[in-house]
């Protein structure tokens, strides 16, 4: 599946790439990441080879990520428009202002109009709450978000880091008054985080928003850089190298046999494991050089086999909250040992064991 086999995000028309630019690296406001010239050749190559989809913040390099990306796309207006550029709110850039961020009206609309001077547009194509403010009621953020999407500075609005029951609520308000719902989930996934199978990914599921998951190689440690072998660490992120522990390498183990079975790399085996999930629409890939992007993108290509895909899954089975297990128990109390939309249930000792067998 190339960059220009576009899919439709969530419950809309909006069409994207299957590989979303990430733009978190663009700029070495913080020591690290991609100089101007490098992000804007990492720009040039996605854009030429068919990859429509942006993904940047406010908070993103002090706000040169999205400078970055307007500076070097707003003189030229078809291109803009070609592209769906994504941007998120919530992040405070102004020490000392209590209303600098969060997703209250005032921070909403002041965040929107900075993130518009530094992308140099008129309109942002899908604005992302960045993170849940605790303090703000919901109704006021979805309220101040479809004020936005009506005044045309705001196509669509999506929903990050934030928890599966909020969200609802979020939606429900939004179906019930009028307003414009989130079409898209964003969240951190891989083979290393599946903990959001338990409530995030159903409820992205059942309110129809597309799933575009961040960091799906775990801060580069599935990049296949980090094996048992070379002891290699993290430097550039130290906090990375909390994620190295025995179970992480038991998947790159894995991740290593799989790869070489399929002649490719380890970071495209993880990437393709992700894609390939339900509900995921569009996964979000970083890259800091052009090799690493052209390296990434060819995960596009890989098919993993049903056997493969179920090694991996085993590997990383994730122990997820109450009642996850338990809803999947109650499916065979349910269902009398037959077999309902492909999956057959068994019957279970302590319950009704056959035909009249019962009170």
């Amino acid at each position: 599946m190339p960059l220009d086999h576009y899919v439709t995000l969530g419950r809309s028309g909006l069409r994207v790439s299957p590989f979303c630019l990430g733009a978190m690296t663009f700029g070495e406001d913080l020591g690290w990441g991609s100089s101007v010239k490098d992000s804007e050749a990492i720009l040039d190559r996605y854009i030429e080879l068919g990859g429509n989809f942006i993904d940047t913040a406010n908070l993103y390099t002090k706000g040169h990520s999205e400078k970055i990306i307007g500076d070097h796309i707003a003189h030229d207006r078809d291109k803009r428009d070609r592209l769906v550029i994504a941007t998120k709110f919530s992040a405070n850039l102004y020490v000392g202002d209590p209303n600098g961020g969060g997703s209250n009206r005032k921070s909403i609309i002041a965040a929107c109009e900075q993130s518009l001077r530094r992308l140099r547009t008129d309109y942002i194509d899908l604005y992302w709450l960045h993170n849940w403010d605790t303090l703000t009621p919901i109704e006021e953020t979805m309220a101040a978000l479809h004020d936005l999407i009506r005044a045309g500075k705001v196509r669509y609005i999506g929903v990050s880091d934030t928890p599966a029951w909020k969200v609802a609520q979020a939606q429900v308000l939004a179906h019930f008054r009028g307003w414009s719902p989130f079409i898209g989930l964003q969240i951190e996934y891989s083979l290393l985080e599946r903990t959001v199978e338990g409530e995030l990914l159903p409820m992205a599921e059942e309110f129809g928003l597309g799933v575009t998951p961040w960091s799906p190689l775990r801060s580069g440690i599935l990049s296949g850089k980090y094996t048992r072998k070379n002891g290699l660490k993290p430097e550039s992120r130290p906090w990375a190298t909390t994620y190295l522990d025995e179970k992480s390498y038991v998947v790159i183990d894995e991740l290593e046999r799989i790869a070489k079975e399929l002649d490719t790399t380890v970071a495209r085996v993880a990437l393709a494991w992700v894609q390939a999930r339900p509900t995921v629409a569009s996964t979000i890939i970083g890259a800091r050089t052009l090799a690493q992007l052209d390296d990434n993108l060819k995960a596009l290509e890989l098919k993993l086999t049903p056997e493969q895909t179920a090694a991996l899954d085993a590997a990383t089975k994730p122990t997820l909250n109450f009642p996850a297990d338990f809803i999947e128990l109650a499916r065979h109390i349910q269902a009398g040992g037959t077999t309902i939309n492909g999956k057959t249930s068994q019957l279970i000792p302590f319950g009704v064991t056959k035909k009249g067998d019962h009170y």
